[in-house]
């Protein structure tokens, strides 16, 4: 399985990024999820969306970030909206090909990683 993850860049703060990860293989059957990583922090989750299509988001991005997915394009995607210098970080996508029941938030199960790309918010 190859992912990879696109749409970083830099953006004010108050503005608006849409990330996309585009994945190889059986993709209607995995749960999917962002994780960041700031310089310096470990690694975190973002948001999570279940083969199903049900989701999950950290603390710090609800109601802020919106998690989707297009099994028609095996793509899955990060509306992120009210971006704070906070949410500076490498964002990851990450698929479970085993397709664990209900929405997955702690990283273990994810056994395909995308190789990230930079949100940088400046204030």
């Amino acid at each position: 399985v190859q992912l990879q993850a696109s749409g970083g860049g830099l953006v004010q703060a108050g503005g608006s990024l849409r990330l996309s990860c585009s994945a190889s293989g059986r993709f209607s059957r995995y749960g999917m999820g962002w994780f960041r990583q700031a310089a310096g922090k470990e690694r975190e989750f973002v948001a999570a969306i279940s083969r199903t299509g049900n989701t999950a988001y950290g603390d710090s991005v609800k109601g802020r970030f919106t998690i989707s997915r297009d099994n028609a394009k095996n793509t899955m995607y990060l509306e992120m909206n009210t971006l704070k210098p906070e949410d500076t970080a490498v964002y990851y996508c990450a698929a479970d090909t085993a397709g664990t029941f209900g929405v997955v938030t702690t990283r273990g199960p994810y056994d395909y990683w995308g190789q990230g790309t930079l949100v940088t918010v400046s204030s």
